[in-house]
């Protein structure tokens, strides 16, 4: 599966819930079936009835979800896609973001510098956010120059970093 956006607030009385997109562009959420949501409980399929845009999210309504209450339910949770729902990759593209998260980074220097937990779009560049679960996350620019192998096999990025002082 692979997390395509969140669930956030109920909105209204009639089982709506606000959308946020993690697909580039936002709409392209709309183009993905099934939707899995990833709950406390487990994974569960909804049926989507309608989706509209609402500012910079979307709202969505699911077969099933008739009011408030039961809304409220899904606040939080993960929206998720099989992969094989995804198109299949670009030439020169060797995998999804998703793919990044919880890869162990490696520096050739320092060593093992911690796991990536997301990334980041800023731009000029995409950036890794990098934890080793202690102090602050190690953000590392997702360029050529910086990152020199990416190995999904091994679960492995290599980079050659050297944080601005």
């Amino acid at each position: 599966m692979v997390v395509v956006g969140r669930i956030g607030a109920a909105h209204g009385v009639r089982g709506g819930v606000r959308v946020t997109s993690a697909t580039q562009p936002p709409e392209n959420i709309l183009n993905y079936r099934p939707w899995l949501l990833k709950l406390a409980g487990g994974v569960r399929e909804v049926s989507v009835a309608s989706v509209r845009a609402h500012g910079d999210a979307f709202v969505a309504f699911f077969d099933g979800v008739p009011d408030r209450e039961a809304a409220e339910g899904l606040k939080g949770a993960e929206i998720a896609v099989p992969r094989s729902a995804l198109p299949a990759l670009e030439a020169g593209q060797e995998y999804y973001w998703q793919d990044l998260i919880g890869l162990e980074v490696v520096d050739r220097r320092r060593g093992r510098l911690g796991t990536v937990s997301e990334l980041i779009e800023t731009g000029a560049n995409d950036v890794l956010v990098v934890g080793d679960g202690g102090g602050r996350p190690v953000l590392i620019p997702f360029v050529g120059a910086v990152v020199t192998a990416v190995n999904l096999e091994a679960g492995r990025i290599e980079v050659d970093w050297q944080e601005p002082a």
